[in-house]
């Protein structure tokens, strides 16, 4: 080992395969802490400034008026998991208004394959293809709201003390009172011999409806920020005798598991993981 000094100190020089080591630890130590602060930012929970409309909105799934027009898109979904999997086979996004009395939720998506046969209030919607909303107007990760819809206008609407993993049990009873709802569709519905284009949902969501027991909802006010998170299930399918049937495994005969996808990742397949949903702004422009 050498020694040199310089301004009366001492310092070691060590043998160049330990130098090179301690560069390509150094290195390695920067690059993951690159990627790690990268992960948590491509991660973060997305944000959505949703505008004030004035207008009386026609819920008729048509989305004609003025200020529908000039409402932002969300980003295109992603896989539920993130940039784990594949992007979407199908695009889909949303937008969304509000006022003193409704958050007006609009959203669009493609499919090649339009299907609902669910028409009964409160079946299992997600059983079928289907659009949810997740609504956590307090953003303390228990006591949200759960809205399904098809394509047939039928919804599906729980409420939830706190997520499954933490031992909450839905209320399928709960009843999102004054929801006003509707679907428009370029394409056929239960056709499985032609390819159809897109669905839209539009929705009216009564702040009174967001209220369970002591649990209740305050009207938003410019400066007021929600969680909320939109999800889409989509199936694979096949025709039988003229019907949409869930695809089945040909080896196990067990239903190919429903894609998930969403607004802002969860990064695990839960939807009920209130805590990464994204953040609704409320704004008072418009």
């Amino acid at each position: 080992m050498i020694i040199f000094v310089l301004s009366s100190k001492k310092y070691m020089v060590f043998p160049v395969f330990v130098r090179k080591l301690c560069i390509i630890s150094l290195v390695f130590l920067l690059h993951s802490g690159f990627y790690s602060v990268m992960a948590q930012a491509l991660h973060a929970p997305k944000r959505y400034t949703c505008y004030r409309t004035d207008e009386e909105l026609k819920i008729d799934g048509r989305l004609e008026e003025l200020d529908w027009k000039k409402a932002t898109w969300t980003d295109l979904f992603v896989d539920i998991e993130g940039d784990k999997k594949p992007k979407p086979l199908q695009e889909t996004r949303a937008k969304l208004l509000w006022d003193d009395s409704c958050l007006y939720v609009a959203a669009v998506l493609e499919e090649k394959d339009i299907w609902a046969y669910q028409s009964v209030k409160d079946q299992i919607v997600f059983y079928e293809n289907d659009f949810e909303v997740f609504i956590d107007p307090d953003d303390d990760s228990d006591n949200y709201f759960e809205l399904e819809i098809n394509a047939i206008n039928n919804t599906f609407d729980l409420f939830l003390p706190k997520a499954y993993r933490k031992g909450g049990k839905p209320d399928h009873g709960y009843n999102m009172d004054g929801l006003r709802s509707a679907i428009s569709i370029k394409g056929t519905l239960n056709n499985p011999t032609d390819r159809d284009s897109s669905w839209t949902v539009e929705m009216a969501i009564p702040y009174s409806a967001l209220r369970y027991g002591k649990v209740i909802t305050p009207v938003p006010r410019a400066g007021s920020t929600w969680r909320l998170n939109f999800s889409r299930v989509n199936w694979q399918t096949e025709s039988i005798e003229g019907r949409y049937q869930r695809k089945k495994d040909p080896k196990t005969r067990k239903l190919i598991r429903e894609y998930n996808w969403v607004w802002s990742p969860q990064g695990v397949i839960d939807m009920h993981r209130p805590e990464k949903w994204g953040y609704l702004e409320f704004v008072d422009e418009n």
